[in-house]
């Protein structure tokens, strides 16, 4: 069971459609699994994001191996994917763990748009 930073909550196939496509604000996705070592790495990364930028976007996370079904639905064939939903749309999706100023970059964009 992989343990979700603060500030980012753990979705399954059967709350993200609630959770993610249902959310008043950008969502940023990652999906994850225990055995992903880059997605350890990138978990303090996502919860240092969550608290700087709450009200601006929200940040979950799912497990690819207990919630195959969303993964599969977008498509997502490696770990760490992060996608960005905006109004229930996907809107961008990155692969692999990044530094925080890199990911607080690409993050400005979704918010251009906005």
């Amino acid at each position: 069971m992989i343990h979700a930073a603060e500030g980012v909550a753990e979705v399954t196939d059967a709350t993200f459609d609630h959770e993610v496509l249902g959310a008043d604000l950008p969502v940023l996705v990652q999906f994850t699994a225990d055995w992903c070592g880059p997605c350890r790495q990138l978990a303090p990364v996502l919860g240092a994001v969550a608290a700087e930028e709450a009200g601006r976007i929200k940040i979950v996370q799912i497990d690819v191996d207990t919630s195959p079904g969303i993964a599969s639905r977008y498509a997502v064939l490696a770990t760490p994917t992060l996608m960005v939903f905006r109004s229930g749309e996907p809107v961008r999706s990155m692969v692999g763990a990044r530094p925080k100023r890199k990911l607080l970059q690409e993050l400005e964009d979704v918010y251009a748009t906005v």
